[in-house]
């Protein structure tokens, strides 16, 4: 039986996502380890990925658009010598060749042209919307369907190990710290198409988003038990959540009132969202300055 979902605390659930579950599929299992319906991730991971995804709770599905658009960081293999329908392992393989001829060096030279400002066309099975509709849904329904490159920044490709499984292929560990929304399987896709030979992603974890890591994650069980006892290993609550986000603003009595009416508050002069906490501690709203005043662009209210 679902319970009122005002009788479990708001925050943010960090889980360390296993493979072949979607993100919905994660959510879903959230909703019922907590039996209340208000559950939301930021950002999705693929079914083959593993790794930190970041789940709402309650009021706490308000933080989730602004939370998500930060920096990822991810460990991956790519795997030179295939291309796939997906770019990925999961996806049927569309052509082979030869990377007996590879050395590292040019290895290393292809994965560093994918850094830096990049126009990055994403998979056409990606989750992308196209005219409303998921860009796989309309490739699983036998679409033709074009993506428009999008741009993306990869601020660090690190590789770590080169290895070759057999004289055809090759086997590249790396680390990608890069900004949300960037396809760390097109990274693999277009260094493969650069050297010849197509490329593919065989695993992908993500380790990072914003100021929160794998190191701070759980199950989902174990996470949904932090929330109920109301603090513990995968559990934030709201106003820990948002402060760890975005800088803190210590509100006055008279302005925790004056932001409850939906009035602007004065200006810090500093940019970007701030989280405003009430006397008691509690997080009233994410504010913005705009002008001489700061508004609410999201509102906490006392329930």
């Amino acid at each position: 039986m679902k319970r009122p979902d005002a009788d479990v605390p708001p925050g943010l659930l960090l889980v360390d996502k296993p493979g072949g579950m979607t993100s919905h599929d994660v959510v879903a299992r959230a909703r019922r380890v907590l039996s209340v319906r208000k559950v939301g991730h930021a950002g999705t991971l693929d079914p083959m990925a593993t790794g930190l995804l970041i789940l709402g709770v309650g009021a706490a599905t308000r933080l989730l658009g602004h939370v998500g658009g930060h920096d990822k960081t991810y460990e991956a293999t790519v795997r030179l010598g295939q291309s796939t329908v997906t770019d990925d392992r999961e996806g049927e393989v569309l052509a082979t060749s030869s990377t007996a001829d590879l050395d590292d060096d040019a290895i290393r030279t292809a994965l560093a042209g994918q850094t830096g400002p990049l126009q990055q066309v994403p998979s056409s099975v990606s989750a992308v919307k196209v005219d409303g509709r998921r860009s796989y849904d309309r490739v699983r329904a036998g679409e033709a369907v074009e993506l428009a490159p999008r741009s993306v920044t990869v601020h660090r490709l690190e590789v770590h190990r080169i290895e070759r499984p057999t004289p055809d292929l090759v086997d590249v560990d790396v680390t990608v710290t890069c900004t949300a929304g960037t396809y760390i399987r097109a990274i693999a896709r277009d260094a493969g198409a650069a050297l010849g030979v197509g490329g593919h992603l065989t695993a992908l974890r993500r380790t990072a988003s914003g100021p929160f890591t794998i190191a701070q994650a759980a199950t989902v069980e174990d996470a949904g038990a932090a929330l109920l006892a109301d603090g513990g290993g995968g559990f934030l609550g709201l106003t820990e959540a948002a402060t760890t986000v975005f800088p803190a603003r210590t509100l006055t009595a008279e302005e925790t009132r004056t932001l409850f009416y939906g009035q602007r508050i004065t200006a810090t002069d500093a940019p970007g969202l701030h989280a405003a906490v009430d006397p008691d501690g509690r997080l009233a709203a994410l504010v913005e300055d705009a002008g001489a005043t700061a508004r609410v662009v999201v509102g906490f209210p006392r329930a």
